[in-house]
C-alpha cells in the first residue's frame, strides 16, 4: 500500500519561509499530478499548487509570486518553497498525488503550518 510521507511543516513568524516535502512511499503507477492542498480551520481544503510530470505548475491566485512547487520524479518526491508567509497561510497542508493508471488520488497525513509571531 503506498503512503505519502509528509514533512517540513512548523511555527514560522510572518515573513518566514518553510519547505514542505512529500515522498512517496511504495509503488504508486503512472504517477501524473503531485500537488498541495490546504484547509484551515472551519474552511473548506482547497487547492494550493499542483504540478505535472513534465513540470507544468499550477498556482491558487492567493500563492502566487510567494509559493514554488517542484517535483524529483527520479524521487517521486513534491516540495512546496513557501514564501513571505502570513497568518492566513495557516492550515494543515496535505500532498495529494494523482495515478493516471488507475485515476486514484492518494493523500498525505497532512501537516501542520502556522504563521504566527
Amino acid at each position: 500500500q503506498a503512503q505519502l510521507v509528509e514533512s517540513g511543516g512548523g511555527l514560522v513568524q510572518p515573513g518566514g519561509s518553510l519547505r514542505l516535502s512529500c515522498a512517496v512511499s511504495g509503488t504508486i503507477f503512472g504517477i501524473n499530478y503531485m500537488g498541495w492542498y490546504r484547509q484551515a480551520p472551519g474552511k473548506e481544503r482547497e487547492l494550493v499548487a499542483r504540478i505535472t510530470s513534465g513540470g507544468t505548475a499550477t498556482y491558487a491566485n492567493f500563492v502566487k509570486g510567494r509559493f514554488t512547487i517542484s517535483r524529483d520524479n527520479a524521487k517521486n518526491t513534491v516540495y512546496l518553497q513557501m514564501n513571505s508567509l502570513n497568518s492566513e497561510d495557516t492550515a494543515i497542508y496535505y500532498c495529494n498525488v494523482l495515478s493516471s493508471s488507475t485515476w486514484r488520488n492518494y493523500w498525505g497525513q497532512g501537516t501542520q503550518v502556522t504563521v504566527s509571531s
